[in-house]
């Protein structure tokens, strides 16, 4: 398989490389310092792309692709509408490129709160959390909105908080929901279960809740 991996230099996003080599891929990772990434491999590509506003560029590198992974998002709560835009720019070229399935990481409070999630979760982190990171969650709910109406076959991975640990391949996911009194996951998991979301066409259209 020959992916396009957005977001390459991040945290979920250099996992998601360096997975997808190991299970044998072709990776084309889309960068905008290529210094960022130090990785080479005999199947890895790292393309540098400094501005996806560049769509002419992004669709020569997405043709004869399978299927993209995005880790694109907001680095800090006042860094304004970045998935959203960078999303709005990879669906232009997706479509020039003729590539359909992509997967991208959302966030967990961006959906309702799941029937089994506890009276503190529900009403008390929820709310504040969602409070907190505002700005972060609306631009990740257009980024969502903006797939849900395009062509492209589409999954919106939302975890809960991201703590860095090593793969376990052990996590809880949801297709069309968030996971009950899910509170934390690895970044590592994050992209293992990105992956795994490629293949299930139960994903297609839908969010995909993974937490432990």
């Amino acid at each position: 398989m020959r992916l396009t991996v957005l977001g390459a230099t991040g945290g979920i996003g250099g996992h998601v490389v360096r997975q997808a080599l190991d299970r044998g891929f072709t990776v084309t990772a889309v960068v905008r310092d290529p210094v960022r990434l130090p990785l080479t491999h005999t199947a890895l590509q790292v393309s540098a792309v400094p501005d996806l506003a560049d769509t002419a560029t992004l669709t020569t590198l997405l043709k004869g692709s399978d299927a993209v992974l995005s880790g694109i998002g907001a680095r800090g709560r006042h860094d304004g509408p970045v998935a959203s835009t960078a999303t709005g720019h990879l669906l232009t070229a997706m479509s020039a490129a003729g590539v359909r399935r992509v997967v991208v990481v959302s966030a967990a409070p961006v959906g309702p709160s799941p029937d089994g999630d506890g009276f503190l979760s529900r009403h008390v982190l929820l709310p504040v959390i969602s409070a907190v990171f505002r700005d972060v969650y609306t631009d990740l709910r257009a980024m969502e909105q903006a797939l849900a109406g395009s062509r492209a076959e589409w999954t919106v991975v939302r975890p809960p908080k991201l703590v860095d640990k090593p793969l376990t391949g052990h996590y809880r996911t949801a297709a069309g929901a968030n996971v009950a009194n899910g509170h934390t996951i690895g970044r590592a998991d994050v992209a293992h279960a990105m992956l795994a979301a490629l293949d299930d066409p139960a994903t297609i259209g839908r969010p995909l809740g993974v937490a432990y």
